[in-house]
């Protein structure tokens, strides 16, 4: 009785509204124009809503071996520990005070405000990747939001979003329900490599993009904050940004000089986390057609319904259920395969980092010999800064992006590789110009990491041994000495 009863309501809503009625998605609340609250977009959407708010939650502990971020154990994890020679190399920026493994989107906001002041000294320019209220406030407000002093900055947005990272508004339109992405910078740098009308698989990319690209923040000759974030992708194009032209553009360009590298005192630009740009440049997922959503946001499925799990993660930390989707072989072999890439990566992260930590050193020597009157061959000098500056953004490219290689291990290995190549024909330079007047700074160089790693910050942080990933082939233990890196 009850299927005639439906079947008999189905046929007269035919008759009412047309068989060729084409059928809309239900929302369970009307969202508005310019809507920034989680809240009232979960009011349409509470599946995905509830399923963003999981990236509060920590996750499990020891599912993933380099990137222990936000895990169960609650312990946020030092990277100039896991990595001391970032001591040396970042001393002088607020990176060398502290720098963290990132507690995921939920925290953005929240991480900026608890860490060292140093490192949100430039102001509200900080939050470009932070809130989706960075776009509105810098083409309302301009310099007087983006060089104001951070927590001010912070204090123009509203209390109840304050310290809201990034959230539905930043991905998606209201109506109707569509990728998309918001940030200005973003835009720009497709203008800059020619992309125009992604398909929708590539906005499944670009969505991401919209933070995870490296970017400038313009200082002007007094060091203030001169604009906005731009992308240094002046020589790239789709699927082919790469860290030679990256290097290119940092160099060539003084409003990208961020910050005074203390070891050396030498200007220096910056890299920040590079995903887009290591993955898009010819890996194998990205050939593929894959997109950043098909392995941090899969199709899940709560109650009957199937929606892309916003609870975004390591594909690790959620068991590989992404991986699933395209590989039949088992979770086992799958993080056997991760670890496979991470390991080799990490080894020559360790190489490249502490040899071009090594160079720095020897040209603080230097420089106190030339300070003493010491002439050096400036033909020589010169191309030992530039190998330097060759190394050192390649090693920070490949450590400040969050995949330890995986997300194009190919590459990774050729920049690092070139990397250990300009830090070894640095060195050999410095070598030669410091035996040019009278100094031997022997065979191992002593970089004194204990000076550089404690008491750090307001803080006054220290090195923590338990967290410092070592050689997983022990290479990097053969080439310097406990002593000489003077933990």
């Amino acid at each position: 009785m009850i299927k005639i009863i439906l079947t008999g309501l189905c046929v007269v809503c035919m008759f009412l509204t047309g068989c060729d009625s084409k059928p809309e998605t239900y929302l369970a609340a009307q969202i508005d124009e310019n809507e920034y609250d989680p809240e009232k977009w979960g009011d349409a959407y509470p599946l995905h809503y509830e399923s963003w708010l999981k990236t509060k939650e920590p996750k499990p502990v020891d599912k993933s071996r380099y990137k222990r971020g936000w895990d169960t154990d609650e312990v946020v994890y030092d990277k100039l520990s896991e990595f001391p020679f970032l001591g040396i190399l970042y001393k002088g920026w607020g990176f060398g005070i502290e720098y963290n493994e990132p507690r995921g989107h939920f925290y953005a906001v929240t991480d900026q405000i608890e860490i060292d002041s140093s490192r949100v000294a430039s102001g509200g320019v900080c939050l470009a990747c932070k809130t989706p209220f960075h776009r509105k406030m810098t083409e309302t407000h301009g310099l007087d939001y983006l060089g104001k002093p951070y927590l001010e900055a912070l204090d123009m947005l509203p209390e109840k979003l304050r310290e809201l990272g990034p959230a539905c508004y930043d991905c998606h339109l209201q109506d109707p329900l569509e990728l998309t992405f918001k940030k200005d910078h973003l835009e720009k740098g497709l203008e800059m490599i020619g992309k125009k009308d992604p398909s929708r698989q590539e906005l499944r990319i670009l969505a991401c993009a919209q933070c995870h690209i490296t970017y400038s923040v313009p200082k002007d000759k007094n060091n203030k904050v001169a604009g906005d974030v731009t992308m240094p992708w002046r020589n790239g194009q789709w699927g082919n940004i790469a860290i030679e032209g990256i290097i290119d553009v940092l160099l060539t360009d003084e409003f990208r000089l961020e910050w005074v590298q203390e070891i050396t005192g030498f200007k220096m630009p910056f890299i920040r986390h590079p995903e887009f740009e290591l993955f898009s440049r010819g890996s194998v997922h990205f050939k593929s057609g894959v997109a950043c959503a098909d392995c941090h946001m899969p199709f899940t499925r709560s109650g009957s319904y199937k929606i892309s799990d916003h609870n975004v993660t390591s594909p690790l930390k959620a068991d590989l259920r992404a991986c699933a989707q395209c590989h039949t072989q088992s979770k086992e072999w799958l993080t056997d395969q991760i670890f496979h890439t991470q390991d080799r990566t990490t080894s020559l992260i360790l190489r490249a980092g502490y040899g071009t930590a090594t160079c720095a050193r020897l040209f603080e020597t230097l420089h106190q010999a030339q300070a003493k009157g010491a002439a050096v061959d400036n033909a020589v000098y010169s191309k030992a800064k530039d190998f330097y500056m060759q190394a050192f953004l390649r090693i920070v490219f490949i450590n400040a992006e969050n995949s330890v290689g995986f997300h194009n291990a190919a590459e990774a290995g050729r920049v690092l590789g070139d990397a250990v190549a300009f830090a070894g024909k640095s060195e050999s330079l410095l070598r030669q110009l410091l035996a040019g007047v009278g100094m031997d700074p022997g065979l191992e160089v002593a970089l004194d990491l204990g000076e550089t790693l404690n008491n750090r910050g307001e803080a006054k942080l220290n090195f923590r041994p338990e967290q410092e990933f070592t050689d997983p082939f022990g290479i990097q233990d053969k080439l310097l000495s406990e002593h000489a890196k003077g933990l």
